[in-house]
């Protein structure tokens, strides 16, 4: 099965648990007439909506660059992602105003003990799914299974924590309790659905993933060649499972147009291997001058101009320079 298979049947099978989790919640929420638990099934339709979002958004990102596309179809992820957390954060305010209303009229809860075994059981499963949704995602670079399974996590985390409000209203009597974890679970679900909305704009806007540019920089360092005097100007965006990176890198300026091909060849080659991704390059070779010397580590370079002094080590600050490094 390749990646995208993968990624498609792993989405898959999170829907269909999550329509089942969801008639779970509801029957709870009949017996019970409890708004805590109410809330919690409000999050649970919008996960299989957002499931079914995240399925969508999986299965186009995976069509291949066409005319129209050159790209591909990778930033469909963002949009998904983007629309999920939307969803989720308004889910979580309408949470908390049902809640808040209630505070002034609570409903009779009953049959508490089917509530907790129900909940219960629903959160055990819906953070399983959660645990494997992240895991593939972050395996295969696929934003909507990660946004999908922090979805997810989210809801089994207000599951838990209303078995918590449900337990402490069973033991206490208090009515109350009830509304007001239903507030609190609106109130990070709401926090839960900002996060996706900004990691997605932040796609959208090709806005630099800093950490992983300081991961090929580090690796680029450690298996650099001689002759790779210099990387600069380095700009990755990842689109889907996809990398797309531009960089100047900095040769001999005696290479021959086939041994600078060579040398671009050997970084993908290897960015390839270790990210495990399909990295697409934009390389500007540059010739080396004067100043490159006391960087080059180049042996028995004929026309060196001055003594080598020091190898720059990359990271994600000088890699990302638009200008050649020298130690002027």
């Amino acid at each position: 099965m390749n990646h995208t298979r993968k990624e498609i049947s792993v989405q898959r099978i999170a829907v269909i648990v999550g329509f089942g989790l969801l008639l779970v919640k509801f029957f709870a929420w009949y017996i019970t007439n409890s708004n805590t638990i109410l809330t919690d099934a409000l999050e649970s339709i919008v996960n299989v909506i957002a499931g079914s979002l995240a399925l969508y958004g999986v299965t186009l990102s995976a069509k291949p660059k066409d005319e129209d596309h050159p790209y591909g179809h990778g930033k469909i992820e963002f949009i998904v992602s983007g629309i999920e957390g939307g969803m989720i954060a308004g889910a979580g305010l309408l949470m908390m105003i049902k809640s808040a209303l209630n505070i002034f009229e609570p409903n009779e809860v009953q049959h508490i003990n089917y509530g907790l075994a129900l909940i219960a059981f629903s959160a055990v499963v819906n953070y399983g799914i959660a645990f494997w949704l992240i895991k593939v995602g972050k395996q295969e670079g696929s934003l909507p299974l990660i946004a999908d399974g922090k979805h997810l996590q989210s809801d089994a985390l207000t599951s838990v924590a209303a078995l918590f409000g449900l337990a402490m209203m069973w033991f206490t009597g208090i009515k109350s309790i009830d509304n007001a974890t239903a507030i609190l679970m609106g109130a990070w679900i709401i926090y839960i659905g900002y996060t996706l909305l900004r990691k997605s704009f932040a796609g959208i806007m090709d806005e630099a993933d800093m950490i992983l540019v300081e991961e090929i920089a580090a690796f680029l360092s450690k298996h650099r060649k001689a002759a790779w005097i210099d990387i600069h100007n380095l700009r990755v965006i990842q689109y889907g499972n996809k990398l797309h990176i531009d960089c100047h890198i900095t040769l001999p300026y005696y290479f021959s147009l086939a041994e600078t091909h060579t040398e671009m060849e050997a970084i993908a080659k290897l960015i390839n291997i270790e990210f495990g991704k399909q990295a697409e390059f934009f390389i500007h070779p540059d010739p080396c001058t004067q100043n490159s010397c006391s960087i080059c580590s180049v042996e028995n370079c004929a026309v060196r101009k001055s003594p080598f002094l020091k190898q720059l080590e990359w990271n994600k600050a000088n890699i990302s320079m638009n200008k050649k490094h020298d130690l002027l």
